[in-house]
């Protein structure tokens, strides 16, 4: 029996499985291609652990001040190798994505100084952070400024309007390469340096600052390897590889990363303090397995843009467009359509799949957000999840999936839930 018949068992549409096994062997081929880079950066973090003699004695835990834990920074090796970094802060301590943005940013900026986002407004937690929305704690409470170049109509990087807003006071620009809630495409990393190249043409000495969740390993090379002097991500996403119970990572030019240290810990100590807590091994496994995960998720990425596609649904990227990030976009057109497919991804889950998710206030967000997620990591991206704002014109975001295999039956499961529930 294969898997097609037993979602027949489950009561899954018969419509939907003909469609499902259509649009799997058109994708064959595409399928390749992504193994292909999969491959290469298996090889690469392979490489990275192999040559920096990763032993067991790494995977014992540290308590307290965590002085002298080799495991920590023996990871924070690896991760730089991996990067192509000079240095990389990888810590427990780091929550999430934007927290490891935020320690980067307020370590290596001071009052008067100014950010400039390159590409339009950033992701929406980000926005209390910097102070575009107004919140207790925020860089504009200290001084700091806030400019952005938008982008062009078509959603493009507008490389002119870039060099035009750098002005004397700019010490950092920030580039968000996946399109978080906004629809326009994500950057590649040919992009990114040719971003990096028209910020350095005007001052070599600003910061260029990658805010890098969702695409890490989606691409054969990362941004510090084409001039960002910061790339930030979170464990919780793709190199955690799903394993990694909490964690961020900050990774780039030594100063700036020690910078970013200081403000993680206290001056003076920086990266030569905090505990691993048990936590070492399953980061560094997690990041072992991250590029196969990743594969799977693009995979499923592609798999549903293509069926959406076929349902005539607009989709973003394509089914047949490159990839540089895992979340897949696609434009519901409704309320009711986007409650159907996140509640069909949280049926699909090994996790709560007896919750039905609600529309509800998120910290962080301006919308109410709908969000599936049965997740064993909470509110792990890395695995299966779908969420969306609550607003015209009802997009949904699909991201993650373990394995290939089961955010494919969850996305089979969402289809059918929307054709039921229509």
């Amino acid at each position: 029996m294969d898997v097609y018949s037993g979602l027949l068992e489950m009561d899954i549409s018969q419509s939907v499985i003909d469609l499902a096994r259509e649009v799997e062997e058109e994708l064959l081929s595409d399928f390749r291609s992504v193994d292909s880079i999969a491959e290469c950066n298996q090889l690469k973090v392979l490489s990275a652990m192999q040559k920096n003699r990763l032993s067991d004695a790494h995977f014992l835990a540290t308590t307290g001040y965590g002085h002298n834990d080799i495991g920590r920074d023996t990871l924070e090796q690896i991760y730089a190798d991996v990067f192509k970094a000079e240095s990389a802060l990888v810590r427990p301590q780091i929550i999430s994505g934007t927290h490891a943005l935020t320690v980067a940013l307020f370590g290596n900026l001071r009052y008067g100084e100014e950010i400039l986002s390159a590409v339009g407004k950033p992701y929406n937690t980000l926005e209390p952070v910097i102070g575009i929305r107004p919140a207790r704690g925020s860089l504009a409470e200290h001084g700091i400024t806030y400019r952005q170049a938008d982008l062009t109509a078509d959603g493009s990087v507008d490389f002119d309007n870039i060099r035009s807003n750098i002005t004397p006071k700019t010490k950092l620009v920030l580039i968000q390469r996946s399109k978080g809630y906004a629809w326009r495409p994500s950057l590649f990393v040919d992009e990114i340096k040719t971003i990096i190249e028209a910020v350095k043409s005007v001052r070599s000495d600003i910061i260029c600052l990658v805010d890098n969740c969702y695409g890490e390993f989606v691409e054969e090379s990362e941004p510090t390897e084409v001039g960002a002097d910061l790339a930030v991500g979170s464990l919780i996403k793709s190199p955690g590889g799903g394993l990694a119970p909490v964690g961020g990572y900050i990774t780039g030019k030594e100063e700036y990363v020690e910078n970013a240290a200081i403000r993680l810990t206290v001056p003076t100590q920086g990266k030569d303090v905090g505990p691993t807590l048990g936590a070492t091994k399953p980061m560094i496994q997690g990041l072992f397995v991250a590029p196969q995960v990743v594969n799977g998720c693009i995979k499923s990425a592609k798999f549903a843009s293509r069926i959406f596609e076929k349902l005539g649904y607009e989709t973003l990227p394509k089914s047949t467009e490159k990839r540089t990030d895992i979340p897949q976009a696609i434009k519901l057109g409704s309320a009711e359509k986007l409650l159907s497919f996140c509640r069909g991804i949280q049926k699909a889950a090994p996790v709560d799949s007896y919750v039905c998710p609600e529309p509800g206030d998120m910290p962080g967000y301006e919308t109410q957000v709908i969000m599936a997620a049965g997740a064993f990591v909470q509110g792990s991206t890395i695995e299966l999840s779908a969420d969306g704002p609550m607003e015209e014109p009802y997009v949904v975001f699909l991201q993650g999936g373990l394995t290939w295999f089961h955010a494919k039956i969850g996305v089979i499961i969402a289809i059918d839930n929307m054709l039921k529930a229509d």
